[in-house]
Order: structure tokens, then sequence, then C-alpha cells
């Protein structure tokens, strides 16, 4: 099974050399790297949030294995749709899925299923390979896919991928994919954002979702991020460091209608 890119060419360069000159403006290879647990990385194109995404892939050390975890923009296919076998086609190279780390996934939790039509022309997992691949050649996914879950279906789907990634033969990387709040004023999504900030730091997913739902914090990726704190903090994270955060306005002048982009490192 391939599944063909769903946004080159928009989101991000559809030439192997343009695509590499691109993510070199964004990234800082003299960056020390660190083994991560977990990271927090956008997904818009890259002219908008590829700095935070940069300054996230520049500072980890990326495993052979690595776990994506991003919101479903499409609504197509199950709830959590997980894709267990075949390969991710992408202008620097295809990237295989590691079809026996998912499948102790889906053996650890009854709410993931087998989908890959949930992964059919959606962005959020797509966005992150781009990085994955200028920094490490080789190296194989677990592509999940999530419509919004509640914080207690959140927290047992965290707690499988951790049961799993505990009897994988080498470490894992859990990817979170996520913009924060979206189409609000600059002002406005600097403070909401810093309240679901101030969560993350403490790796508290319950109080992530409990604030972002008070809040009324429009991060398109609440469930992955809060499946990745629970999965990190059950294999042994200790704490959680801001790589990045700005907004849409930034780049592109307009304050009124922004899209928040964070980036976090979980050790």
């Amino acid at each position: 099974m391939v599944r063909p890119p769903a946004v080159a060419g928009q989101f991000y360069p559809e030439t192997p050399s343009a695509l590499i000159a691109e993510i070199e403006k964004h990234v800082h290879r003299e960056e020390e790297k660190r083994c991560a647990k977990g990271i927090i990385a956008p997904h818009a194109g890259i002219r908008y949030s590829g700095d935070v995404a940069g300054a996230v892939y520049s500072r980890i050390a990326i495993p052979a294995t690595v776990i994506l975890l991003g919101p479903n923009h499409t609504g197509r296919g199950e709830a959590v749709a997980l894709m267990a076998e075949g390969v991710w086609k992408m202008p620097q190279g295809e990237v295989s899925i590691d079809g026996g780390l998912a499948q102790a996934i889906l053996q650890a939790s009854p709410r993931v299923r087998i989908d890959s039509r949930a992964h059919q022309g959606e962005h959020s997992l797509e966005m992150q390979l781009p990085f994955l691949q200028y920094f490490r050649r080789e190296f194989a996914i677990v592509p999940i896919c999530f419509r919004h879950q509640s914080l207690a279906a959140c927290q047992e789907i965290g707690l499988a991928i951790a049961r799993a990634v505990e009897q994988a033969p080498g470490p894992v990387l859990i990817v979170a994919s996520s913009d924060m709040c979206h189409y609000e004023t600059h002002v406005t999504a600097l403070r909401k954002d810093a309240l679901a900030i101030a969560q993350i730091v403490r790796r508290d997913p319950k109080g992530l979702y409990e604030t972002a739902e008070a809040e009324a914090i429009s991060m398109c990726g609440l469930t992955p991020v809060a499946v990745m704190l629970t999965a990190v903090n059950r294999l042994g994270a200790t704490r959680a460091e801001e790589a990045g955060y700005m907004t849409s306005g930034e780049i592109n002048g307009d304050w009124d209608r922004v899209v928040g982009y964070l980036g976090m490192v979980i050790l």
C-alpha cells in the first residue's frame, strides 16, 4: 500500500532539491541533539510554521522508529485510524510503516482501528516528514490520525501506546502534530495559548484538556497532544521545554485572524 503525498506543491515544495533548500531556511544544524520521548510540532505550510517546526527538529536526535499522532481534518475514516502497513511516498523518498509496533498498539487498545482512509488527503502527519527526512535518512513510522476524543479515551490510548513502546526493541519518538489557537486576534491567541503551554510544560494532559475546553482554545491537535503527554509520562518523562512559538500574523501581517504555532520537546 502506497500513500501518495497530499500537499506537496502546496504546503511545501514538491521537488527534492527545492524542498531541502526550503527546510534549510528553518533549521539549525549546529543545535545539540538530545534524545526526546515526545515532541509537539505544527503542521501549517512551511512558509508559516517552518521556523517553529525547524526549531523543534533541530534539537532532537531522531530514532529509527517514530509514532506520528495528528488530528483528522478531513473527517474521513475511523475515529482513531492507524495505517498498519505500506509506505508513505514523499519527495525525499519513501518512508515505511513499522508493522510490528503498529500491531502492538492495535492489540493494546481496542479504540485504535486499522484504517488508511483517514490518512488520504490529511496533512497533519505528512508535514512532519520533510523535517524528519532531512535529519535522518532511514526510519519507520506508525501513523495514527484522530478525530476528537474524550479525555478518558486520550488517556487510555496514551497508556496503550506506552505499553507498546515499552516492548519495542529500540527508542521510539512520539510526535504530536498540532497548531494552536485558530483565527483569533494575535493578542488573544498569545493569551490563550500561554494558558495551554503552561499545562504542557507541567506535562499535564488533564490540565491541558480542561483548560482548552474552559478557555475555548481551538488547538486542532488537543487529542494527539493529550495522548502523547499521557504516553511519555508513563515512559518516564521528566520535563518539557518550549522550542518556539509564533503566530501566522508574524508572517503575513494579518493580526486579526491568526493561527498559533508551538514547538515543545519532552525529555
